[in-house]
């Protein structure tokens, strides 16, 4: 299937015109656009929620989709490269890699349009258990903002919803500094009845590189890939 723009500038419509530049830019990379982006930075914080929630960290860790240690100044990267999965479909890598004291660790996502192009469809983790809507909004001041809706949980022939006492919803707000000339993100996760979760906040640069030349490199793309939207 031929991809004329990007997936977010897809559902966003006439909204994606309203973004800045440089997030307008960072959220074209696609098949269509030929290029991936690389971002570098600091985290200021990754924090956590009250020490209950530590079990459920830790595991979801184990699968790259929570993160379960806390840090401040936190070397950061970010890689978005758009490939075509085993379904045909285009995705883009949206993997996170903190250099956490203990050693690094990864917040693995990998999104793609939804069936009726109405959506972005966000599979968490290296096997691509968990899935999410995403709702995608161009904020006044040219900021990008993505709240998760309903979480399923995918494994063999279960497909699931995932109850509200042990979902998380995310809200991740992405702007352009232009005074800086760098990104600044701040992502939340909170429990409906826990309250927060975990989240990080900080600033990268980002280099864009021609994906036709460079492609995806090993370990970037999920164990397992996952068709149901």
């Amino acid at each position: 299937m031929k991809q004329h723009a990007s997936i977010f500038r897809t559902v966003l419509g006439a909204d994606f015109d309203r973004l800045h530049p440089q997030i307008q830019r960072r959220f074209s990379v696609g098949l269509a656009s030929g290029e991936a982006c690389t971002g570098r930075g600091v985290m200021d914080r990754v924090w956590h929620g009250r020490g209950f929630v530590k079990p459920f960290l830790a595991l979801g860790g184990t699968r790259n989709i929570l993160l379960p240690r806390q840090g401040r100044n936190v070397p950061f990267t970010i890689e978005n490269v758009p490939y075509t999965d085993t379904y045909g479909r285009e995705t883009v890598t949206f993997v996170r890699t903190f250099e956490l004291p203990g050693g690094p660790r990864r917040f693995d996502a990998q999104m793609v349009l939804g069936p009726q192009g109405d959506r972005v469809l966000d599979y968490l983790g290296t096997h691509q258990h968990l899935a999410s809507d995403l709702h995608l909004r161009a904020e006044p001041d040219g900021s990008l903002l993505i709240r998760s809706g309903e979480h399923r949980f995918r494994e063999g022939p279960v497909d699931c919803r995932v109850p509200e006492l042990i979902g998380g919803d995310a809200e991740v707000r992405e702007s352009y500094d232009d005074a800086a000339g760098r990104f600044r993100i701040r992502v939340r996760v909170t429990n409906r009845r826990f309250g927060p979760l975990f989240g990080y906040e900080g600033s990268f640069t980002a280099a864009y590189t021609d994906v036709r030349m460079c492609g995806v490199r090993p370990g970037l793309r999920p164990v397992r890939e996952e068709v149901r939207a």
